[in-house]
Parts: C-alpha cells; structure tokens; sequence
C-alpha cells in the first residue's frame, strides 16, 4: 500500500548508510576531521579508526613508507599519533623538508657520498630550546622542523650549499649546526638578531637570516652581507636577498641541485645557473655557457657587481677528422643595464689555444664586473684548421645575461647625508684577460683589494 502523500519523509543520517560508502567518505578527511569524528558516535568512531585510513595521513605528512611502518610493528594510527606527538608542532613544513633531504641525501648519495657523510643526526626538542634561551630569540617552525631531520654539517670541504671557485678565489659553503649557528649569533649594529646559516672557512662568508624585523630586514629573510664601503659608520651593512624564508631558501636550493640545475664538479656542488636557451652551434662546433653572480666580491656603494661565467666548446663526435681546429682568439660586445657597449679582443682565452677534435670538451671559467645591476656578453672565437692551416672560422658565442640579486640599501646609509659619498657609476665592464693586459700596457696600478676585477 502506498505511503500517504503528506507523510515527511525520514531524514537521511550518516549512520544509516553502509560501511563502505561511510568510510569512502572518510577517506577524504584530514587528520583534524578524522579525530573530531572519533567523538560523534560510537559507529563513527570505529569506523574513523580504520586503520587504511590512517595510511594516507601517514604518508602525507610524515613520509613513513610500508616498510619502515613494519619494522614499527605498529598500527598506522598508532604511527600517526606518536610521531605527532614529537613533531606535531611542525606538521606544515616537515613532509616537504623530510622530500628535499631524502632527495638531496639520494642525489649526492651517487656522484658526492663525502658530502652525505658530513651530515649530522637530527637534535632534539630541548636542544633546540635552549638554543632559543641562549639567544634570547624565537626560531622559526621551519628552521626547527629541518634541524630535527638533519642538524646541519661538520665544517668541512666541499660544503652542502654550493662551491665556486677561479684562478684564486675559493668559496664553499657548509650548511650550520645549530650549535655553531647559536655561537655567531649577531648582536652587533648592521647585523642585529642575524643568526648565520652556512659558512665558507676559506671567505669567511654567510648567509645570515634575521630573527626579528630590525635595520630594515623582514623577519626571517636570508641575505648576504655587504658591507657599504663608502660609509663612515661601520653598522652600514647592505644586504644581497637569498631567500624570504628557510623553507623557501633550502627547498628552491635542493631543486636545483636534484634537477641538475647545478652542475657537480670534482665532487662539488657548483652554483653556476645554466639557461637552457643560452646554447649556439657553428657547424659541429657548439658553445653554451652558464653564469654565477659572487656576492663576496660585489658591492652596492660604490656600485661593483662581479659574475663569473663558465664556458663549454664541444665538438660533435660525428664530425670528421679533418675538422679539428685550434683556437686563436676571442672577441667580445659587452653590454651593461644602461645600454653601454664595450667590445674586447684578445688572444685566446685564459692564457691557452685549446685544440678541438670530434668528440672533445673544453671548458673554461672567466670572470667579469658591471657598474650596473645587470648587462649581458656574447661574441665569438676565431679557430684555424689543423689539416688546412689557412683557413679560419668564426663560432658563436651566444647572448648571455647576468643580474644582481635583489638587494637592500643600509638603514644606516639611509639616515646618513646622501651628499657625504660620491658615487661613481662610470666604470668599465670587462672581461678579466683583456683588463688585465690593458693594465700593463697603460701601466695603470693594480686594483685594490676591495673587489679585484682579475682574479
């Protein structure tokens, strides 16, 4: 008999609805919703314990893979609710530092395993704690959250964070312990509440990051210092942006070591930024180049911005015997932020006349400085045959930029009479072989030691 047609009908409850659909929908809950549910009804709380539920927050938020979970003997539930209790405090930040350490640790595993094994155990809680009461300033979660999967590096070569290195000039960066960090704690005006991030033994060189938002800083961002070297007071310190948080500075870091972005070099980690356009083939010949900007020998006053480049000619492998050629020459248009032209020929290129053959590299490393932020170089080499020494060839160099990082202006400079410091913004940019035989020709005294243009 059919239901009258003015009777209600039921209301539909979660409770009335099958196992498997309840715990489908389950299954798109985060961890809060899965806990609140726990608390509604009986029915709702077995089902919010099951534990394939738990599996997926496991391994969202902590990593924790089938086989480590075995070797728990655990329930992923009880999984979950352990490790939260220990790292919970970091749960936005630790699945993505935990990815970009395992990646870095798998990465370098293979092609530098002398790196992988300066790394430190992770540290504790209290140990992070006490290093908040020793410097009287609160560390950021993310900061924490990396120290408590891996604290920092044993003071050694080559150092985790990247290497760069010319004729004499040598940098490596080790990434801190958080013991030494505490120790180089800066207190002192142009560098207040900065505690420093890495370290090269041979520069003397950090990354700092600012634990509070003084002398112009944001709060947590990462910088280079840059001492302002026209300043009368000490405390003008300029500042070379790296990054605007640890998370943001560490992750886009690893990125670009695991995709390649970076090269590895003799077991180093080399910061040379490679622009996948930035290639030109001349026949079998072809010619790609990749560029570093070195904060340690750059300033903002007075303008000085050094770069190094480094330069790969490879001859194709198909190419025929005959095709070997020396380089004599090389010619340059370089071109700085204001539209400035300078053009530059010398012989060879750092002291040598590489011979190119079928299936050989050679590489070089040289080094510039503009007055301005940024500019760009390209030209050519010109080659002689081997096998028909009267005929000469141009190969392209191609079109290469470089480009400051974003920086800040002292706070200290900023208060001070602009009028006291004169700035000259008219410097030549050059590449290092020919500066350095103008020099002699001219006579002209060497450069001081500020920001030595040959190195």
């Amino acid at each position: 008999m059919a239901a009258p047609l003015d009777m209600e009908p039921s209301a539909l409850s979660l409770e009335l609805l099958p196992t498997d659909p309840l715990l489908l929908i389950l299954s798109f809950l985060d961890y809060r919703d899965l806990m609140s549910c726990c608390y509604l009804s009986r029915r709702l709380n077995q089902l919010s314990s099951h534990d394939p539920l738990w599996k997926r927050q496991c391994k969202k938020y902590w990593l924790i893979s089938e086989e480590e979970k075995s070797q728990r003997n655990q329930s992923w539930k009880a999984i979950f609710i352990s490790t939260y209790s220990d790292l919970g405090r970091y749960i936005r930040y630790y699945a993505t530092l935990k990815k970009a350490w395992d990646d870095l640790e798998k990465y370098l595993g293979q092609r530098c395993p002398r790196m992988i094994g300066s790394l430190k155990e992770s540290v504790r809680e209290e140990d992070l704690d006490a290093v908040e009461a020793q410097i009287g300033c609160k560390l950021p979660d993310d900061y924490r959250c990396s120290f408590r999967i891996h604290n920092g590096q044993k003071l050694v070569v080559p150092g985790l964070m990247g290497s760069m290195a010319l004729s004499n000039h040598y940098r490596s960066e080790d990434l801190l312990d958080i013991d030494t960090a505490a120790g180089g704690f800066q207190q002192r005006l142009g560098l207040k509440q900065c505690l420093p991030l890495t370290f090269c033994i041979h520069t003397g060189l950090s990354q700092y990051m600012a634990l509070e938002s003084v002398e112009g800083r944001n709060k947590y961002e990462i910088f280079y210092q840059c001492p302002d070297q026209m300043a009368r007071n000490p405390s003008a310190i300029d500042m070379f942006i790296t990054g605007t948080s640890y998370l943001e500075w560490f992750t886009s870091y690893v990125n670009k070591v695991v995709t390649g972005g970076y090269p590895i070099i003799r077991d180093q980690i080399f910061r040379y930024v490679h622009d996948k356009e930035c290639v030109a083939t001349t026949g079998d010949i072809t010619v790609s180049v990749s560029t570093s900007f070195l904060p340690e020998l750059s300033s903002v006053h007075p303008p000085h911005y050094f770069f190094t480049y480094r330069i790969r000619i490879e001859m194709s492998k198909d190419a025929l015997p005959e095709k070997a050629c020396q380089l004599d020459s090389r010619y340059w248009r370089i071109t700085n932020a204001k539209g400035d032209v300078e053009e530059v020929q010398g012989p060879g290129v750092v002291g040598e006349f590489p011979i190119i053959s079928p299936g050989r590299v050679y590489e070089y490393t040289s080094c510039t400085t503009f007055s301005t932020t940024s500019g760009y170089m390209e030209g050519y080499y010109t080659f002689h045959c081997l096998y028909y020494k009267d005929k000469f060839f141009n190969v392209t160099i191609p079109r290469f930029h470089m480009v400051c990082p974003t920086f800040k202006v002292s706070t200290a400079r900023m208060e001070t009479n602009h009028n006291e410091y004169a700035v000259d913004e008219d410097e030549d940019s050059t590449d290092t072989d020919e500066y350095e035989d103008r020099r002699r020709v001219l006579d002209i005294p060497a450069p001081s030691g500020r920001c030595p243009r040959h190195t």
